[in-house]
């Protein structure tokens, strides 16, 4: 079995980015970004669509996976309140919160479109429509924001809906056998499963996750269930939902990245609460595929534009890339699990190296305008590649967009960087790791003690990273502290002297009795 040794990130509130890179991009997060998220979804009919008054023939129908358009942003309000009280922006969240409260119908069931204009359609489609994939994020949202502000109002609603999923999908009699399509909720139940105790939810999770792929196919199945022929699947083949096999024997990144990164991710938490070693085996031959063959130098993720996904190893062309931004987002959140599955530098070098790249691309500086696909060359034409993109007449630059109609990116990245926090640090019973560095003060418990770690840098503008240890006294941990994949010449001093710690796996261990005031 797999000893994951306990090891959590430090939670979201006990860590405050202030100024340098990352807390200048909080900062405009939460001056523009997410307002600009909320306007658009305002106009554009997503958030007056929980009402549930659309009828057949009118205008601006609501679209099966609008739902989770509200749901990133609820999420990232949600982590912009656990540092940064905002009365307003609170407000702002409750509203929606009600009309999703409003809109949950008498048996538990939540969703825009197969309510108000599928109401017929529920659950006949897990390929190709999106309700657990809404649902998913709708779950994250609830925990984010009853974590921020102790307001349980949407978890209560998500903890409903997951009880009425769990009747109708499962693997007992009279249950469908059945998966999401587009993964996300695997990784969501967890979420909820860590933030209630229910141990019913995490056993959700690990069944969509044990059950994915395994034949008779599901998806054969429920597409025979509604007179259609499984031939004649848009995508040609499951490789596209990354069903093709289960995921234990899957070798190679396949199909729709974005899809392929969140089943991964909620995969990873799969193993690290069970100890698998075969679903561990799993993750880590994937990631080796993904970042040895199929990864950009950006961290971004997905080749193609024909499948939003992968292509075949060692294809990586510039100007056609895809490298979608919330697959890169997807990168970070799958990378942060690796690391805490297998405890080495090569998972939160490729974090670090998609956040800045892969991730910020998606967004202007003035948190704006966004980036769906990334390509990493383009010309002063149209490129055909790339419908995501605004094409200025008489100019034909490729330009970030203010919105798009299939808007996941724009309230993804809105949500990480509000997150962003905690990823710097993770802890276990004796270890504190330091993953990335910023301007940022944290306050994290080691050896049963509670102590401060002071970072002050002006990385990566500069490569010197001053750590400050305070506690109230001397308390003996392991400080870990990454040495990034790109630098070649560390050098660690603990107060002005130089030290050669042990060096594992791209960590340097820094383990003594600290002193009050000591310095990294």
């Amino acid at each position: 079995m797999t000893d994951t040794n306990s090891i959590n990130a430090i939670p979201l509130k006990d860590v405050r980015l202030e100024g340098g890179f990352w807390g200048e991009r909080q900062a405009v997060n939460r001056s523009s970004t997410l307002p600009t998220v909320l306007h658009q979804s305002k106009v554009t009919g997503r958030l007056d669509a929980w009402k549930l008054e659309w009828k057949p023939g009118q205008p601006n129908k609501p679209h099966y996976f609008w739902d989770s358009d509200a749901a990133k942003w609820i999420e990232a309000a949600a982590y912009s309140l656990t540092n940064y009280p905002d009365a307003e922006l609170e407000r702002e969240v409750d509203a929606v919160v009600d009309l999703i409260e409003k809109a949950q119908q008498p048996d538990g069931y939540l969703n825009i479109y197969f309510t108000a204009v599928e109401p017929q359609n529920r659950w006949r489609n897990l390929r190709d429509w999106h309700e657990l994939y809404c649902a998913g994020h709708l779950i994250e949202a609830a925990v984010a924001y009853v974590q921020a502000t102790g307001k349980r109002a949407l978890l209560d609603v998500m903890c409903r809906y997951v009880d009425y999923i769990d009747t109708v999908l499962g693997p007992n009699e009279g249950q469908k056998r059945g998966y999401p399509g587009h993964p996300e909720i695997e990784l969501a139940l967890v979420k909820l499963y860590r933030a209630t105790g229910e141990r019913r939810y995490f056993n959700l999770s690990k069944f969509f996750v044990d059950e994915r792929g395994q034949q008779p196919h599901y998806y054969d199945l429920e597409a025979r269930e509604r007179g259609a022929d499984p031939a004649d699947y848009w995508a040609r083949h499951y490789r596209y939902t990354q069903s093709h096999v289960p995921i234990r024997e899957q070798t190679e990144m396949m199909g729709h990245a974005v899809r392929a990164c969140y089943l991964y991710a909620g995969a990873t938490d799969v193993a690290l609460e069970t100890g698998d070693d075969t679903l561990a085996a799993a993750m880590k031959r994937l990631w080796e595929n993904l970042t040895e063959k199929q990864m950009y130098i950006t961290g971004g993720v997905g080749q193609s534009a024909a499948n939003e996904g992968f292509t075949f190893n060692y294809d990586l062309p510039d100007e056609t890339a895809y490298a979608e931004t919330c697959g890169a987002i997807s990168l970070v959140f799958w990378a942060q699990r690796m690391f805490h599955l297998d405890h080495d530098s090569r998972y939160t070098d490729v974090m670090e190296r998609a956040l800045y790249n892969g991730v910020m691309s998606g967004l202007s500086l003035d948190g704006t305008h966004f980036f769906y696909a990334n390509p990493l060359s383009a010309h002063h034409h149209v490129n055909p590649y790339n419908q995501w993109a605004t094409i200025l007449e008489g100019d034909k630059d490729y330009r970030r967009s203010e919105w798009f109609s299939c808007a996941c990116c724009p309230p993804n990245i809105a949500r990480l960087i509000a997150s962003l926090g905690q990823y710097f640090y993770s802890t276990d019973a004796t270890t504190v790791y330091a993953h990335l560095f910023g301007q940022s003060t944290a306050q994290v418990e080691a050896a049963g003690h509670a102590i401060q770690l002071t970072q002050q840098t002006n990385y990566p503008w500069d490569e010197t990273v001053q750590i400050r240890v305070d506690a109230a006294q001397p308390v003996r941990f392991t400080l870990a502290v990454r040495l990034p994949g790109w630098c070649r010449a560390a050098a660690l001093q603990v107060n002005g002297e130089t030290i050669q710690p042990r060096i594992d796996k791209g960590y340097a261990y820094l383990d003594r009795e600290w002193q009050p005031g000591d310095s990294v």
